[in-house]
């Protein structure tokens, strides 16, 4: 069985990555299941795909196997694509979750304006290869108060395009299977195919 690892030390993006490799006899192992723990890699990119080509390929040349990683956050047009790469530490350090999404919400105070996107890019980095990068999108728009209790982040005033629900009122099963990240992981797909 060949072997990736996925760059995350988030339980829920692991589980993610192993049951869409699993199907393609495909191993992953996440930074969490590692004997020897690898420090975290710091995101000093200006784009999701710097960020997540430094994870990938620094990791994948100290260990001299395949890695995957991603980088991914909310983008949204009034705040001139801003969280963007910084979604996780928009409201400063340490991560906040609910710093985040009120930060967001207050800075969008009165504006009509609401459209938004999750952003995801994924890459692959193969020792003595070029890096492979898949970006998927969820296009929606933001509410001005959080709903639903699923999710993470941004996920309670975050509507995609054709619901009615905010993302963290859907079912896991529904949001993996429109979100940001099941986008870039069904391009992956079809890269993995032409292996």
């Amino acid at each position: 069985m060949k072997e990736i690892i996925v760059a995350t030390k988030n339980p829920g993006k692991a589980e993610e990555f192993r049951s869409f490799f699993v199907k393609y006899d495909i191993k992953t192992v996440s930074l969490l299941d590692l004997i020897e723990p690898v420090e975290d890699i710091e995101e000093t990119g200006t784009t999701f795909e710097a960020n997540a080509a430094l994870k990938a390929e620094q990791i994948a040349d100290k260990m001299n196997t395949p890695v995957l990683a991603d980088d991914s956050g909310l983008v949204v047009d009034a705040l001139d694509g801003r969280p963007g790469i910084f979604s996780a530490r928009y409201a400063g350090e340490p991560k906040d979750d609910q710093a985040n999404l009120e930060k967001v919400l207050h800075e969008l105070e009165g504006v009509a304006n609401r459209q938004a996107r999750f952003v995801c890019v994924l890459a692959v980095a193969i020792p003595g290869k070029e890096t492979i990068f898949k970006r998927g999108v969820c296009e929606g728009s933001l509410i001005s108060e959080p709903k639903g209790e699923n999710g993470f982040g941004y996920d309670p005033i975050f509507i995609p395009d054709g619901y009615r629900k905010t993302m963290a009122q859907l079912t896991a099963d529904k949001k993996n299977e429109i979100s940001h990240r099941s986008n870039a992981i069904m391009k992956l797909e079809e890269w993995i195919k032409q292996l």
